[in-house]
This record gives structure tokens, sequence and C-alpha cells, in this order.
């Protein structure tokens, strides 16, 4: 698949899901981990949308590609906004207390990297590039 480079608004968040939800198809994929893999890659874009550009008050772009091989579809998505490993995010407190005892906000990373199959971050020439993988079921 081409890649394809967006600017780093939420405005630009339908094509990039459109994008995924391509690779997914032609990958094939099966719609439950085409669903996880399509929110994973929204949660990443809008944080470092929103975390990172606009907190910097930078404007940018995403770009994404995606290939696939037997066993995988992979997803690579790249911004220049200042560094930041998802990985490195708290886990959210207290996960087994029912949902309307918890504060609002802070699961969209952690529900991110855990429906991923793999997950890896890097800060490499000024990119921070995360790349997700999802496992191809026969």
């Amino acid at each position: 698949m081409n890649s394809l480079r967006l600017p780093a608004t939420l405005d630009a968040l339908p094509a990039l899901v459109a994008y995924v939800t391509e690779a997914c198809a032609a990958s094939g994929l099966d719609d439950k981990a085409a669903y996880r893999l399509r929110l994973a890659v929204d949660e990443i874009a809008t944080n470092a949308i929103t975390h990172g550009y606009k907190e910097a008050q930078e404007a940018g772009y995403l770009l994404i590609y995606a290939h696939f091989s037997v066993e995988k579809l992979t997803i690579v998505l790249e911004d220049m906004s200042p560094p930041y490993d998802p990985r490195q995010a708290p886990s959210p407190p207290d996960l087994d207390r029912p949902l309307e005892s918890r504060p609002t906000g802070g699961l969209g990373i952690y529900l991110a990297l855990q429906g991923v199959d793999a997950f890896s971050y890097e800060h490499v020439d000024d990119v921070n590039r995360h790349t997700f993988v999802m496992n191809r079921t026969n």
C-alpha cells in the first residue's frame, strides 16, 4: 500500500481511519482485530495531535504506511511532535472498580496498547515512529 501523509489535525482522523480500514481489508484481517487496530491507531494519532503538536503550538503532519505478510499486518504511524513514548503512560488505576466509580479519562492509551498484538515506539531523527502489529489468522 502507498503511504498517506495528512495534516496533524483532528479533521484528518477520518482519512487516517479509512486508510487503516483499507489496509485491514487488503490484508484479510478479521473484523474484531481490524476494529482493535483502528481504535489503537486513532488513539495514538489523536494524542500526537492534541498533546504533541497542539501543546507545543506547532503545526505538522502524520505519515502512515502499512505492509502485510502471511503472518501479520503492520501499520506504522509517524509524526514530528515532541517525543513521547506511549508505553511510558501510567496504567489506569482501579481497573477492577465499576466504570461509574472511576474518574473520566486515562484509558485510551492503555486500551490502544492492549488491543494490538505488538506495539513499538522509537524516536529517530526527530520522528516519533509508532509501529502496530496485528497477527493474521488463517
